[in-house]
């Protein structure tokens, strides 16, 4: 997630309090409208005096945003990467368990990560397992024990999901023994949670 605000919205006559959400490809904001915005969709992204001002298919759209409208308009304008946001860097060492959607596989050929599937190889440095029953969950335990130092367990799973809740997967991985320490916008049907061995145990 890239950040969230309570703020005024306007949407031509409308205007309302509420929640605003800056995703991974998407802005949304819940009040007495809604609003769901996909990066794709915005013809003009401008910062100005406070407001962060959209146009998009539907019309325009602004928040009150303050001192944080430049950085979500920069935000939205030059997005990270997956990758990026991740934090995954040239030559270090991942391990991939569940069906991983091909382009996230490309993308990490492409960061030059070295990548093993099916398994944890020994010294990963960052572990995603894709969970889409509390049956697939039940493995974080044993990767767990196989983490080192400051290895990451990223467990992605349905956004929104009945067989899987984002409580599901926190529990899980507290149950492990390990600490949830970030959440990412996987994709747009996905979303990812890392977690860590607490900085005492290691």
């Amino acid at each position: 997630m890239g950040g969230e605000i309570q703020c005024r919205a306007r949407l031509g006559k409308q205007s309302s309090e509420g929640k605003a959400l800056l995703e991974t490809s998407e802005l949304i904001f819940r009040g007495e409208f809604r609003l769901k915005i996909p990066f794709t969709q915005m013809k003009s992204v401008k910062a100005v005096d406070g407001e962060l001002r959209i146009a998009f298919s539907e019309g325009k759209a602004v928040l009150l945003l303050g001192m944080q409208a430049e950085k979500w308009a920069q935000k939205i304008l030059h997005p990270k990467t997956r990758i990026e946001k991740i934090g995954i860097k040239p030559g270090v060492r991942v391990s991939l368990l569940g069906e991983l959607e091909e382009a996230f596989r490309a993308e990490l050929r492409e960061s030059k990560a070295s990548v093993t599937v099916g398994k944890v190889a020994e010294g990963s440095e960052y572990v995603f397992l894709v969970a889409g029953s509390l049956k697939d969950l039940a493995q974080s335990a044993k990767i767990a024990r196989s983490l080192a130092g400051a290895a990451a367990l990223w467990i992605v799973y349905p956004k929104g999901g009945k067989d899987i809740t984002e409580g599901d997967v926190i529990a899980s991985g507290r149950k492990a023994g390990l600490k949830d320490v970030k959440v990412v916008g996987f994709s747009p049907t996905h979303t990812a949670l890392k977690f860590v061995v607490p900085v005492h145990q290691r």
